[in-house]
């Protein structure tokens, strides 16, 4: 059990391991990692579960992208990095799909499997870790791939890296070890957390010590020449803002591993790139690419009634996923001094009407949005309870009360029948005047200065008309409260420009849903990259938050470590650091019909670019019958 101190830093060491020395030293070697040792797949697996080991491999596969791209380096924040860019770089061990499309494995979660490395080598203490490397490993080049190009890949990030990446990794790695070429070892630090460690290292992507070394490239600019990868795909040329094309590597050193047994299947994967969604949608209509995945309820409502779609070309279909939803909504910037009051903040969320805009503007298609962890074991429900109240009761004043004892934080209702509620309206009225705003005789919500209140909301103009419209009712709403909404429709760099620099009031943007602990947790909820964190839009930082993510990293046991999730998303929903939008418990996709996939999805990714492949005999029928070209 949790035992109560007074000491958030404290608490966390109180509940992880003893310390180093006092610890074990059985050395564990094995063919993957997961953190607590359970492996679902044996070392001698033939493939994984759920693919089909006997998928041809050919064809092409298109996809979309909308807006512009004027860089190929996706480990910057300068430019607008080409879609799949990083796809071409592989790991030590395997952790993501290569093209971006979910986990692998992808039937089972927080386990990693060798890739480049073929064994993992570490004590029970976690203090440090040996990875033994495949020696037929290659880059696309044709050079070998060594423990060289990792250490030099991991000291990369660290010295060009996004800064809260560097800050995060280089206080814990206190060093990378070359033990010869094909075996590198990492220290951590000590006293810490043993989360996020070998995993953390065991997922940077590998590159070319020696590309960079001939070319003298940074990985802190934007460019459109790349560095050999080692993964199945290669780059095969690009179209700025047109398109980009991926082929598969026919001399892809790793084809025959167990991990890549029935994937990597499409000889061709290409990115058409479109000025916004009504182009997107009209290309796919057209089959100028054949694979959509589908986020405007509109168009999956109505928009799906074309030739192609009647005589059965085109398939549509609504994919399971096992994956929390992705936390989207109305982000505040919590820098802005107008929302450094949690009463202000509350009262502009209760002049979004959820009801009213899924009813007419989505046609009843999604549900509200309450956790960071919807619909998983991990929301939080009701009042706290078990370990997850004797966590909270532990961490004294850092604690508001009403956390003890009331049910998490859930979205307010509205009418559907009217996009103003006047019932919330005026219960926002009330929350801005205890907060000091009041309403003049011209009808403009001022404070004591006499400053109006004036909330900026930037969108892409490559984004939906849905959006758009989404964004400008809400902005109405907040208008009758007296506040100054404007609308920003901008072009999507110089969107992505106010992203990154947090040039904004509010955003419709999203954090990312946690399903497991890890530090990528102080990197989107944590106070200390809160200032900079491209992961933390809302600039959060709570001393609360902090010490229950430093609790879920040093729980001793699956339990306390969920217990302390279930805490950390009371905690942020709490703490209304966004407007929360709406989610959706599957996957919108459609796709010309002359692609297959297993009978049964994995719980964490469509796999449309991973475990999917082509008929070639379907895809020769929709030629001739001159549905496609």
């Amino acid at each position: 059990m949790f035992q109560r101190i007074t000491r958030a830093t404290a608490f966390a060491l109180a509940l992880g391991a003893a310390p180093i020395a006092a610890q074990e030293t059985e050395i564990i070697r094995a063919h993957g990692y997961s953190f607590y040792g359970d492996l679902s797949y044996p070392a001698d697996f033939a493939h994984f579960n759920y693919v089909n080991p006997d998928a041809p491999k050919g064809g092409t596969i298109a996809l979309s992208a909308q807006g512009t791209f004027d860089s190929m380096n996706p480990f910057t924040r300068k430019g607008r990095a080409g879609a799949l860019s990083s796809s071409m770089y592989e790991s030590l061990l395997e952790t993501s799909e290569p093209m971006g499309g979910g986990l692998a494995p992808a039937d089972a979660y927080g386990e990693y499997y060798g890739l480049l490395a073929h064994t993992v080598e570490y004590p029970a203490s976690k203090e440090w870790v040996i990875f033994h490397m495949r020696p037929e490993a290659r880059f696309s080049d044709g050079t070998p791939v060594t423990a060289h190009d990792v250490a030099f890949s991991h000291n990369l990030f660290i010295e060009q890296g996004l800064p809260s990446y560097s800050q995060a990794v280089s206080q814990r790695v206190l060093n990378v070890e070359v033990l010869d070429d094909h075996r590198v070892k990492f220290t951590f630090a000590d006293e810490i957390s043993r989360r996020s460690l070998i995993d953390q290292v065991a997922s940077t992507p590998v590159f070319s010590k020696a590309w960079y070394e001939e070319t003298g490239s940074r990985l802190d600019e934007s460019r459109m020449d790349i560095s050999p990868g080692s993964g199945p795909y290669m780059l095969d040329g690009f179209e700025v803002n047109r398109s980009i094309t991926y082929k598969r590597n026919p001399d892809y050193w790793g084809a025959d591993l167990p991990n890549n047994v029935g994937r990597h299947n499409f000889d061709e994967i290409r990115i058409e790139y479109f000025a916004d969604g009504a182009a997107a949608f009209e290309g796919f209509k057209s089959g100028i690419y054949t694979f959509r995945a589908e986020n405007n309820s509109r168009q999956w409502a109505t928009g799906y009634d074309f030739p192609a779609v009647d005589d059965g070309y085109v398939v549509r279909d609504e994919l399971p996923t096992g994956l929390a939803p992705t936390p989207t909504g109305f982000v505040f910037n919590l820098g802005r001094e107008i929302f450094q009051d949690p009463r202000v903040r509350e009262a502009i969320s209760l002049a979004f009407n959820f009801e009213w805009t899924n009813e007419t503007l989505q046609y009843g298609l999604f549900e509200p949005r309450a956790s960071y962890t919807q619909g998983t074991r991990l929301q939080a429900e009701g009042p706290p309870k078990g370990l997850e109240l004797a966590l909270l009761e532990s961490l004294g004043d850092l604690v508001p009360p009403a956390m003890l004892t009331e049910p998490a934080r859930m979205p307010h209702t509205s009418s559907a029948e009217r996009l103003a509620d006047r019932r919330n309206i005026r219960r926002a009225k009330g929350l801005l005047e205890d907060a000091g705003w009041a309403v003049d005789d011209s009808g403009a919500l001022r404070n004591a200065a006499g400053e109006q209140m004036v909330i900026e909301i930037p969108v892409s103009s490559a984004g939906s008309a849905t959006m758009d419209s989404i964004v400008e009712t809400f902005t109405q709403n907040l208008g009758l409260l007296g506040i100054d909404a404007q609308f920003q429709r901008i072009d999507a760099a110089q969107h992505t420009d106010r992203r990154r620099n947090r040039d904004y009031d509010m955003i419709f943007d999203q954090y990312g849903a946690f399903m497991d602990t890890g530090t990528g947790l102080n990197q989107r909820y944590g106070s200390e990259t809160a200032e900079f964190s491209l992961f933390n839009p809302a600039g959060l930082a709570s001393p609360l938050v902090d010490a229950i993510i430093d609790a879920s990293l040093n729980a001793p046991t699956p339990e306390e470590r969920d217990a302390a999730l279930m805490a950390l998303d009371r905690a942020l929903r709490h703490e209304l650091i966004m407007v929360p939008a709406w989610y959706n418990d599957t996957v919108w996709v459609a796709y010309w019909d002359m692609f297959k996939h297993p009978e049964t999805i994995p719980p964490f990714s469509t796999g449309q670019m991973d475990f999917w492949w082509y008929d070639a005999d379907r895809a020769a029928e929709l030629r001739a019958a001159g549905a496609l070209r």
